[in-house]
C-alpha cells in the first residue's frame, strides 16, 4: 500500500466513523489527530506498513506520552488497521499479533466530598434568591440546575451540554441521555429539588423541544468550557484549593451509591458504561472507604478504650 493511499484511507475511516458510528466530536478529533500522526511518522521514516514500523511507532510515542496516552493513541490504531483489513484492502493486519507491554499505574477516580458539593448548591440557592436582574436570574437558575442535573444522573459533561428541550420530560421525571456511540438510555430523577430547579430554569425558558435544553448569553448551545467555569466558580467559593471538574461530579455519583450498597451494574447502566469493567474501577475507590470505616469508624473501638488488655493464653483471656 502506498503512503498516499493510507492517507486517503485514515481519512475515509474517520469519515465512517463520524457518520456511520456517531461518534463524539472530541471522539472524532483525536482519531483524527492519532491516524495523521502515524501517517507523518510513517512517511518521515519512509517505512513499510508492517508489523516493525507500528513497533517503532509505538516506541515513539512512549518516548513523549504517558502509557494512558499511548494505549488510547495504539486503540485508534489497532481499530484502524482492523477495518481496512475488513475492507480488504490489508492482506494482514499488522497490529494484530504485536504484542506490546505497558505499565500503566493505576490512577484512581478523584471525587467531591458530598459536604462540597452540598456547599457549592448553597451558594447557588443563595445566589439566585438575592436581587437580580432578569439576565442574572437566568443565569443563576442554569448554574443550579446543571449542577443539580450533572449529580442527580451522573452524565457526562458532554451529555449535558447536548440536551434539547424534549428529552427532559418534568412530567414524567426523566431524562433521556444520548452517550457514547448514539446510545441512548433514560434515566429517573428521583429527587423532588432537583426536579423543582429544573421546572424553574425551564419555565423561564419557554423552548421548542428541539432547541438546546441549556444555553448560554446568546441563547446557543451551552459549551463545556461553560459548565466548567461555573464548577470552577462555585467549587472556589466552598474549597478554594480545589479544581473541581464536570467528570469529578460524576465519580461522585458513582462511588457515593456505590457506598450505598447499590449494585455495580445499575451504576453501569446509569453511567452508560458498555462493559462493566469500566465501572470496576470505583470498587477501589470504596475499598479504600472501607478500609478507613473498619479502621476509624468500627464500634469495637469504644469498648474497652484505654483498658489494661488481659493477658492472653492459646485462644482464652484468662
Amino acid at each position: 500500500m502506498m503512503m498516499k493511499d493510507i492517507e486517503n484511507f485514515a481519512k475515509q475511516y474517520v469519515d465512517f466513523c463520524e457518520q456511520q458510528r456517531a461518534l463524539s466530536k472530541k471522539t472524532i478529533a483525536a482519531y483524527r489527530g492519532d491516524l495523521r500522526q502515524l501517517c507523518l511518522f510513517l512517511k518521515e521514516k519512509n517505512a513499510d506498513i508492517d508489523r516493525d514500523s507500528i513497533a517503532d511507532f509505538v516506541a515513539a510515542l512512549n518516548q513523549r506520552y504517558q502509557p494512558r496516552t499511548v494505549k488510547r493513541k495504539l486503540a485508534s490504531i489497532r481499530a484502524f488497521f482492523r477495518w481496512l483489513t475488513d475492507a480488504g484492502e490489508l492482506n494482514e493486519d499488522p497490529v494484530k499479533k504485536l504484542r506490546l507491554r505497558m505499565r500503566e499505574p493505576k490512577t484512581l477516580p478523584r471525587t467531591v466530598p458530598l459536604r462540597i458539593i452540598e456547599g457549592m448548591l448553597r451558594f447557588a440557592y443563595i445566589n439566585a434568591s438575592e436581587g437580580l436582574t432578569a439576565y442574572e436570574r437566568k443565569v443563576a437558575l442554569r448554574d443550579i440546575a446543571v449542577m443539580e442535573l450533572l449529580f442527580a444522573t451522573g452524565m457526562r459533561v458532554s451529555e449535558l451540554c447536548n440536551l434539547n428541550m424534549k428529552d427532559v420530560d418534568l412530567r414524567s421525571c426523566t431524562v433521556m441521555i444520548y452517550g457514547k456511540g448514539a446510545k441512548e438510555r433514560l434515566l429517573q430523577i428521583g429527587n423532588p429539588q432537583v426536579i423543582l430547579a429544573l421546572r424553574r430554569y425551564a419555565r423561564d425558558e419557554g423552548r421548542r423541544g428541539d432547541e438546546p435544553f441549556f444555553t448560554n448569553w446568546s441563547d446557543g448551545r451551552m459549551s463545556d468550557q461553560a459548565v466548567r467555569r461555573t464548577l470552577r466558580h462555585y467549587g472556589r467559593l466552598v474549597a478554594p484549593t480545589m479544581k473541581i471538574t464536570p467528570h469529578m461530579i460524576r465519580h461522585s455519583f458513582a462511588t457515593l451509591l456505590l457506598e450505598a450498597d447499590v449494585d455495580i451494574r445499575y451504576i453501569q447502566r446509569m453511567l452508560g458504561h458498555s462493559s462493566v469493567v469500566t465501572t470496576q474501577i470505583y470498587t477501589s475507590v470504596t475499598d479504600n472507604k472501607q478500609k478507613e470505616i473498619l479502621t476509624d469508624r468500627h464500634p469495637r473501638n469504644r469498648i474497652l478504650s484505654g483498658d489494661p488488655v488481659p493477658e492472653v493464653y492459646g485462644t482464652y483471656c484468662l
